[in-house]
């Protein structure tokens, strides 16, 4: 069978999640030696470790097959490339930020101004957005600093929690494009590599639905069953099990993270006791 070449961040803050993603899916990768290509020793897969703004490039040209990378680099890199699956993790955004101090009425306020940033396509398709005429400076790193040396009134750049922007005396002002990490895949693809890759999505979509699922057991009033059971967003319906005590009985199921506490509430008004939460491992639909 042949091997699937799958390019992550050589470093970043993508690498140890995409890492620990192929782990969760029982992938055994080893690179003691920080080698840049390593074969997985029990699934036909390739690892590439690669710089960040390359692997747009390269799954285009075919040299990597499919790749773990934030959607908002795709973006701007404007590659024929297919994103496969989202992945829930490192969640960011593009937003503009000016100094702090400075008020911003609208979108008006930066024509004429000069703005930093490393996503010029994205930068200027939100201002042919709102017709804004504004200079665009492109930096590759360290955007931050533009306005504290005069380089520009404004910058252009990723955020995850802000603490960045507000160490260099920053305010976000407008996020203009949200992303987070996806599973792309070059429109290259021989049948025998779709095979391989659509294995590996299996797994990680067994791996990312139970991240954001609960197992919960409960003890319920048999008479109050059906009621309890109607609260319960199971995968088909519970698992219901007597107990011990007369007229008792233990509910199985399972719990979306997101309705985690509203569904508890509802669950003891409905006389449900003895709560027990845990988590999954791997959820196989």
């Amino acid at each position: 069978m042949s091997l699937l070449k799958i390019a992550i961040q050589k470093s970043g803050r993508l690498h140890d999640n995409s890492l620990q993603l192929l782990k969760d899916c029982g992938i055994i990768a080893e690179n003691g030696n920080d080698q840049l290509k390593v074969t997985a020793q029990n699934f036909p897969l390739e690892i590439l470790y690669l710089r960040n703004n390359d692997i747009p490039q390269y799954l285009e040209d075919g040299v990597a097959d499919i790749a773990i990378v934030g959607e908002n680099l795709l973006i701007e890199k404007r590659k024929e490339i297919e994103i496969v699956t989202r992945l829930g993790f490192s969640k960011c955004r593009v937003s503009l930020a000016v100094p702090k101090g400075i008020q911003v009425p609208g979108p008006e306020y930066f024509n004429g101004k000069k703005i930093a940033t490393s996503y010029p396509l994205t930068l200027q398709d939100y201002l042919n957005k709102n017709k804004i005429d504004a200079e665009i400076h492109l930096i590759s790193g360290s955007v931050e600093i533009a306005p504290n040396i005069g380089l520009a009134d404004a910058i252009c750049d990723i955020v995850s929690s802000g603490s960045t922007l507000f160490k260099n005396g920053l305010q976000e002002i407008e996020a203009i494009l949200y992303s987070e990490a996806v599973l792309a895949s070059s429109k290259s693809l021989s049948d025998e590599k779709r095979e391989v890759l659509n294995k590996l999505i299996f797994r990680i979509k067994a791996v990312l639905k139970a991240k954001n699922t609960k197992y919960i057991l409960m003890n319920v009033p048999n008479d109050k069953i059906d009621a309890v059971s109607k609260i319960l967003p199971v995968l088909k319906s519970p698992t219901i099990l007597p107990l011990a005590e007369e007229g008792w009985s233990s509910l199985h199921s399972v719990i979306d993270e997101t309705e985690f506490w509203n569904v508890i509430d509802a669950l003891k008004e409905a006389g449900a006791e003895g709560i027990l939460i845990a988590p999954i491992e791997k959820i196989i639909l």
